[in-house]
């Protein structure tokens, strides 16, 4: 069935794509606008509008993953290889000799999660707070604590740079206005320019509401 969405329909979206599964995305959605659309609409309507989690997966309209190994493979590098003085906070006794579940990877492991991008676990028995964005973790150990509000995206778009220059924090406003006018870049720096275009549109919109 075609559907029209309007402005604050996809607004809506790409304010909350990022770092969001297309099952939890498509659940606020709902609702947010009384709406019953699927998983697959969501992830249509995201792909038309240029909205992907990650450069280097394909989302098939079914939800299918292409390009992207999602299984854990024993004997990958930390990913905190030469970081001193970080401390995932994590409990690695919590289950006792015996008890693991079949699934089990020791904290520090490393998957990728629906949405394309690389998590980190980071402590055992909380479900889905077990795991954390790579991104989110490196970034967080140079900067401190991402701000409500905010999110950090990559500034060349690959989700594979977690290069420290290469991740940048932008609030969901101006991740709105990135996403709209296309300006996350394959270059960091031209990225950079592209959020500080997105504060003066911001702002531009501001004093014309401010008008009406």
């Amino acid at each position: 069935m075609n559907r029209k969405y309007t402005q604050e329909h996809i607004d809506y979206v790409a304010a909350n794509i990022q770092g969001c599964p297309f099952k939890e995305l498509t659940d606020m959605f709902n609702r947010r606008f009384g709406m019953n659309l699927k998983v697959s609409a969501m992830i249509s309507l995201a792909d038309r509008h240029g909205l992907h989690n990650g450069r280097d997966t394909r989302i098939l309209p079914d939800g299918t993953l292409l390009g992207v190994e999602t299984r854990f493979r024993p004997g990958l590098t930390p990913w905190n290889k030469g970081m001193k003085g970080f401390n995932c906070g994590g409990k690695e006794t919590q289950f006792k000799k015996g008890n693991k579940p079949a699934n089990w990877v020791p904290i520090g492991s490393e998957r990728v999660n629906g949405d394309g991008y690389i998590d980190i676990k980071v402590d055992d028995g909380k479900l889905q707070k077990n795991w954390k964005g790579k991104h989110i973790l490196i970034w967080e150990e140079h900067n401190g604590p991402i701000p409500p509000g905010h999110v950090v995206i990559f500034g060349d778009g690959n989700n594979r740079n977690f290069n420290p220059e290469n991740l940048l924090l932008v609030s969901r406003a101006q991740l709105v206005r990135l996403n709209q006018m296309k300006m996350i870049q394959e270059d960091a720096e031209l990225t950079k320019a592209g959020i500080a275009i997105a504060d003066i549109c911001n702002k531009i919109g501001e004093r014309k509401r401010a008008k009406v």
